[in-house]
């Protein structure tokens, strides 16, 4: 099988869509570096809180972002490790609120120009896959393999309330649902409308709804898509 060395793939999605666990393993399985560019704006996300920024404030996100020290690694793992000011905030990003935060902070101009260079800088040499939700449209429009992944938003609910870090902990996955299946409807509008880079699919990005699939099943689809882009590249 062609090395897809110098391949960009390109995974886009809802939230809750599974795109991180997927382009997770399938750079495991296929040899590729992943970043998690949802990760970099739940970090601005973090900075902002910690700083007492609102967050919808665009002169005072602005300032924010002239001063953020903001930098991406490899784990031992081969995860993303986010540092921000020199700290490693990777373990303070999952939760629902640095979720609903990076929805916020990605919508201001100012945070999408931080990080767009950032994350084109990482996949500048291929052999890269990222997820987010416009990384086939914005960040990498020429990306050599586009993914759409999406779910239903009951059954993306119902993996988010499976999730105890995205629920803070808490023990009781059912009474959890309903605020979480409102929490995503929410995310979902607050993605799809936002004038700047809206959560949509490219048009030449491949559509997987992984609703009725396993995990399993959607990373063996992905990880063939891989195997077919290296063969044509």
């Amino acid at each position: 099988m062609p090395r897809p060395d110098g391949l960009v793939v390109a995974i886009d999605g809802p939230s809750g869509a599974g795109k991180s666990t997927v382009a997770r393993e399938v750079a495991r399985r296929m040899g590729l570096l992943y970043l998690d560019t949802g990760a970099l704006y739940r970090a601005v996300g973090f900075a902002a809180r910690e700083a007492g920024v609102d967050p919808a404030d665009p002169e005072a996100m602005a300032a924010l972002c002239a001063r953020l020290d903001l930098s991406v690694s490899v784990g031992p793992l081969g995860e993303t490790r986010v540092h921000v000011d020199g700290r490693d905030v990777t373990g303070n990003l999952r939760t629902q609120e640095m979720a609903a935060l990076a929805s916020a902070v990605s919508a201001q101009p100012c945070v999408r120009e931080r990080l767009l260079g950032l994350q084109r800088e990482a996949g500048r040499r291929g052999g890269v896959i990222l997820d987010g939700r416009d990384i086939g449209t914005v960040v990498f429009p020429d990306a050599d393999l586009k993914v759409f992944l999406d779910a239903s938003p009951e059954i993306r609910a119902r993996r988010r309330a499976g999730e105890p870090a995205e629920r803070g902990g808490a023990a009781d996955a059912e009474a959890d649902y309903p605020r979480i299946l409102a929490e995503v409807h929410a995310r979902d509008a607050a993605d799809r409308g936002r004038a700047i880079a809206p959560l949509k699919a490219a048009p030449d990005a491949v559509p997987l709804d992984t609703t009725a699939l396993t995990l399993e099943a959607v990373i063996e689809r992905v990880c063939e898509l891989v195997r077919g882009a290296a063969g044509a590249a």
